[in-house]
Formats: structure tokens, C-alpha cells, sequence
């Protein structure tokens, strides 16, 4: 980052659109749009891989493909693969305000099918270029939701030991009696493919750079884990000796349990880290900059023994370190990240920070803590970091505001100067402080400059059932608050 620059965070299930999710539809190409004329330079989406129970992106069946809920329905009508009639045939929930999964889920994957069948893609020359190209993962991929498929959604540890093993006559068997069905998962992923560039070039060719993000670890039901056991950590019997997650702290007194495999770094090292240099050289045609999640696990990972119901007895081990980066900096050249660097740090992750050059992350959200001195304070900021008010995983800032105890609420009205007749503005005074600081970039969920409470909040960490819903009505980005957004960005020279 040579210049001062400002984005948004605009996670793409929570674009309006038709059909129960946000999708790479009208409302995406509106989106960038309005960025441009909000004076933005940068677009920050979630993780865009195929979600599975829970609805996270954050745990997804592959790290290399898409999710075919952001397939544009709309598209699929025009392309002549489907009819109008057929798309609304099913029910895709009917509350513009929020993501009913359990309806996209029964809808979503019957109407692609349908797609499927009357596109006559496997003559498409193009479709057949993409899987040839693809196939290092996309292969993989579509056998393993092929395989899951035909075991009613298990994870992979439970199924049969040939289809486990992936032994070699099995898996023939299984391409030659089930080769349209793999078809089908392909096809997807082309769709998938060819919709999101297409948005990427337009949001590139209207001066909009698109910031992705990718979780440091992989799910264990995945194509990943599956395709290759040698990389993690795993027993004879192909299960995770130990398992991901953050010890406990003041957000929680048992810890955070991931629960995804860990890495076997002496197996990555021995490759020189390939697999890791595909997956960031695949992020890198998505992105143009990448956020990498949970960096402080290179330096020193937790490792909690499978089975445990909490983080508690978990322990800390040695990353890769600076052997990882130095590997994809040689590699990848001029490869734009963003290390996500929040919580508690040690001096050798700070060490690591500053080898690798990456800038870190600010959350001003961290910052008004009166029991003692904060690194996320703005007058403590240096140039090479990325601001922002909140993440996906924080409260909007009216929540936040509202629920923190009155010392910490005096400490941020006295450093941002608000008067108690003020404070409904409270998220126009954290952006106008994000904005103002030093960071070469400030990077606003949409859901602040909206100036949302508690009902917009994306996820709360460690729970299940109410995560990953909100969406944008179509009607609330206009003129007047681009405008607002363009002046305040303008002022502070992004």
C-alpha cells in the first residue's frame, strides 16, 4: 500500500438479491457501483468456499472452491438454463432481512441440478477447458461431495474403509458409475468461476480491489484432509490426534474449539511448502490482496487432544515461522497480505510480524479498555497496518456502544470527544477516528456506516444457530449517504 485508502467489509451472502442470498447478481455489480461513488478503493469479502453445518465460511468442504449459493439464479434464466417458472418454484425464504439456510439448502442445489441437466454443458468447450485446467483440486472436490452425497452428508472418517482409504479400484469405480454426478459438482464450480471474475473485472476495470480472506486452518469434513492425509496431523486411522482453537481469556473462560486438523509443518517443510504455495497462488486470481486469518498460528499454534468438549487443556506449539513466508515471498512476488494479527502477542509473533512486512490489523473496537493501556488506541497506530471499526466477528459499533460497562464508555467518549446528546452517532465517531488515524488503510463494515445495532451483527465466535443471517435491504445504500462517506474519506486524504 503506497497511498492512504479506505474500503468497505461486504460479505457477498449479504447482498440483496431474488433468491434467499446474497449472489454474484445486479446487486453485486450495484455494490461496486456505490463504492465508487462513496470514494472506496477496496472491496473486503468473507471467505467465498462451500459452506456446511453451521453455515461458516470459515469452515468450508474445499480451500480451492466456490460456493454455489452466490451462483446467479438470474444468469442461469438468461443463459436459457433455466426458466423463470423454475427458479420460482422453490422456496428461497421470503425475509429480505435474513438467510434462511435450511431453505436455500433444500432449493438451491435441486434448481442448479436442473441447470445442469438443460445446459448441455459437458459439449461446452470452455466447461471442458476449466475442468482441465482445474483438476489438481476440482477433481478431488467433486469425487469427495460425490462420495459425501452417497453417505447422506457424513464426514469422510465415516465412511466405509476403501472410500476412507481412497483405494485405488474403489475410487475408479466410483468415477465410472458416477461420472454425471461428478458432472454436476463440476459444472458448479465453473458457474461459480466465470460469475465471480466476471464481477472481479468490473469491480478492477471501476479502480475497486477486491480484499479476500482465507482461514489458516481447513475443515476436517473437506476435500482437503481427505485428499491428503499426510499434511496434518493425523493417526493410522486417519483421525486428528489433536485438534485447533484459542486457550481461554477474558471472552471466554473454557477457550474457543475450532476443532479443525492441525498441520503436520514437518511434512509442509519436506515439500517446501507446495500445498500452501497452490492455495495462495489459487487466492491470489480470486483477490487482489488476501487477508490471512489467525496469523499468530505460524508462530505458535494451540493444540487441544481430540475428543476434549473444551479448549482448557489445550497447549502451545511451534509454527513454521518465517521458513512459510520467506517461501511465499520468493514465490509469489509483490503477493499483497494482510496479517490478521488480533489478541494476545508474544514477541516472537511481533518478530514475525515485522519479517514479514505484512501490515497488521486494528480494531478500534479493542481499543477502550480502562483497566489498561491499549496498542489499538489510534495515537498508538503506526503507517503499516489496516483499520477498522469492527470485524465480522465483533458487534456492529451501536451493539458494542450499548453493552460496555460505563468506564469503558467514559474512557471513549473522552478520547473521541462525544457529549451525551452525541451518542447515537457514536459509529459516525469511530469511523471519522478509523478514518483520521495514520494506517495506510481503514477498512468500515457496511453495517456501521449504516449506523446498525446488535440485530445486523455477522457472528459471535464460539456459538451455533444465529450466525452468518443478516442481509442488505435493497433500498439502503443511496446517493445521500455515498456523499457522506465520499466527503469523510476525501477529508482525511483516502
Amino acid at each position: 500500500m503506497d497511498m492512504r485508502e479506505a474500503g468497505v467489509l461486504m460479505p457477498i451472502a449479504s447482498l440483496p438479491s431474488k433468491y434467499g442470498i446474497g449472489a454474484f447478481s445486479k446487486s453485486a455489480y450495484d455494490f461496486v457501483d456505490w463504492l465508487v461513488e462513496a470514494g472506496q478503493r477496496y472491496w473486503q469479502v468473507l471467505p467465498l468456499g462451500p459452506t456446511g453445518y453451521g453455515d461458516s465460511p470459515y469452515q468450508s468442504f474445499s480451500t480451492f472452491a466456490g460456493n454455489p449459493y452466490f451462483i446467479d439464479l438470474e444468469e442461469l434464466i438468461r443463459l436459457g438454463y433455466l426458466s423463470y417458472d423454475q427458479c420460482e418454484g422453490y422456496d428461497f425464504g421470503d425475509n429480505p432481512r435474513y438467510i434462511d439456510y435450511e431453505k436455500i439448502y433444500n432449493a438451491r442445489y435441486h434448481v442448479l441440478k436442473t441447470a445442469y441437466y438443460q445446459s448441455h454443458i459437458l459439449d461446452d468447450e470452455d466447461f471442458r477447458l476449466f475442468v482441465d485446467k482445474q483438476k489438481e483440486w476440482l477433481q478431488d472436490y467433486a469425487l469427495y461431495m460425490v462420495i459425501k452425497d452417497l453417505n447422506d452428508g457424513k464426514a469422510w472418517n465415516q465412511w466405509e474403509r476403501p472410500l476412507k482409504e481412497r483405494q485405488s479400484e474403489t475410487m475408479a469405480s466410483i468415477r465410472e458409475h458416477y461420472s454425471e454426478e461428478i458432472g454436476f459438482y463440476e459444472f458448479q464450480q465453473y458457474l461459480f468461476h466465470q460469475q465471480w471474475m466476471k464481477l472481479k473485472n468490473y469491480a478492477n476495470e471501476k479502480g475497486i480491489q477486491i480484499i479476500g480472506d482465507i482461514p489458516i486452518y481447513v475443515a476436517f469434513d473437506s476435500s482437503d484432509a481427505w485428499a491428503s492425509p499426510e499434511l496434518f496431523e493425523f493417526s493410522e486411522k486417519l483421525m486428528p490426534y489433536c485438534v485447533a482453537g484459542c486457550p481461554p481469556d477474558s471472552f471466554s473462560s473454557t477457550g474457543q474449539l475450532w476443532g479443525n486438523p492441525l498441520y503436520d509443518w514437518k511434512e509442509h517443510k519436506r515439500t517446501h511448502y507446495t500445498w500452501w504455495l497452490k492455495r495462495l497462488n489459487h487466492c491470489f486470481k480470486w483477490y487482489d490482496m488476501v487477508r490471512i486469518d489467525h496469523f499468530r498460528g505460524f508462530d505458535e499454534f494451540y493444540s487441544i487432544p481430540n475428543g476434549d468438549q473444551t479448549a482448557e487443556n489445550g497447549s502451545w506449539k511451534k509454527g513454521p515461522g518465517y521458513d512459510i513466508f520467506k517461501q511465499i515471498n520468493e514465490s509469489l512476488v509483490n503477493a499483497k497480505v494482510i496479517a490478521e494479527d488480533l489478541g494476545y502477542l508474544t514477541e516472537t509473533v511481533v518478530e514475525l510480524l515485522r519479517q514479514t512486512g505484512y501490515p497488521g490489523m486494528k480494531v478500534l473496537q479493542f481499543a477502550f479498555d480502562s483497566r489498561e493501556a491499549s496498542d489499538y488506541l489510534p495515537h498508538n497506530y503506526t503507517q503499516n497496518c489496516v483499520v477498522y471499526t469492527g470485524t465480522h466477528d465483533n458487534d456492529t459499533v451501536k451493539g458494542w456502544y450499548r453493552a460496555i460497562c460505563p468506564e469503558d464508555k467514559a474512557l471513549c467518549n473522552d478520547y473521541l470527544n462525544i457529549q451525551p446528546e452525541d451518542e447515537e452517532n457514536i459509529h459516525w465517531h469511530m469511523i471519522r477516528a478509523a478514518l483520521s488515524s495514520v494506517a495506510k488503510l481503514a477498512v468500515i463494515p457496511i453495517q456501521d456506516y449504516l449506523g446498525l445495532g446488535s440485530e445486523a451483527r455477522i457472528n459471535t465466535p464460539s456459538t451455533l444457530g444465529n450466525n452468518w443471517h443478516w442481509r442488505l435491504y435493497s433500498n439502503e445504500l443511496d446517493s445521500n449517504l455515498a456523499q457522506r462517506v465520499e466527503h469523510m474519506t476525501k477529508l482525511y486524504g483516502r
